[in-house]
């Protein structure tokens, strides 16, 4: 396989993950803002936002699994499956804790969001500190190409 296509499989493991939560988060946070009737309605949009979000997140672990350009370690499989997978599974769960519990099913929406927010964070850090110092290979004091 050409390394350019070995690069892209990496992008779609490690990348795109990144945005999709960052975009997760801006989508709840705009649902959440919404001017609803009842908070029913909102609580399916978020339930299908979560139910979405755990199928991705089989995606990305398979690429994961795929990509042959790194190696993930403990702290990948953290940051770009597990924890993601908990906010995701948090929304949708919430989502059906709000039928006997709306004020408290909101928490976990809350919980699940700043889950995202922070993971989109390191997961961003993460990915400019290994270009910087693995594929510049540490050659700070040069000038970019």
């Amino acid at each position: 396989m050409p390394i350019r296509g070995n690069q892209e499989q990496a992008g779609e493991a490690f990348a795109t993950p990144t945005i999709v939560h960052f975009g997760a988060a801006l989508l709840l946070s705009a649902i959440l803002n919404a001017p609803w009737q009842r908070v029913g309605s909102a609580a399916v949009l978020w339930g299908l936002l979560g139910l979405s979000g755990l199928v991705y997140e089989i995606i990305v672990a398979r690429r994961m699994r795929r990509q042959i350009v790194y190696t993930p370690e403990f702290e990948d499989w953290l940051f770009h499956v597990l924890l993601p997978l908990a906010a995701y599974a948090a929304l949708a769960g919430s989502a059906y804790a709000t039928l006997a519990h709306a004020h408290e099913a909101m928490f976990g929406v809350a919980a699940a969001a700043l889950l995202l927010l922070f993971v989109g964070i390191h997961n961003a850090w993460d990915a400019i500190t290994y270009h910087v110092f693995v594929n510049r290979g540490g050659r700070m004091n040069e000038r970019p190409r």
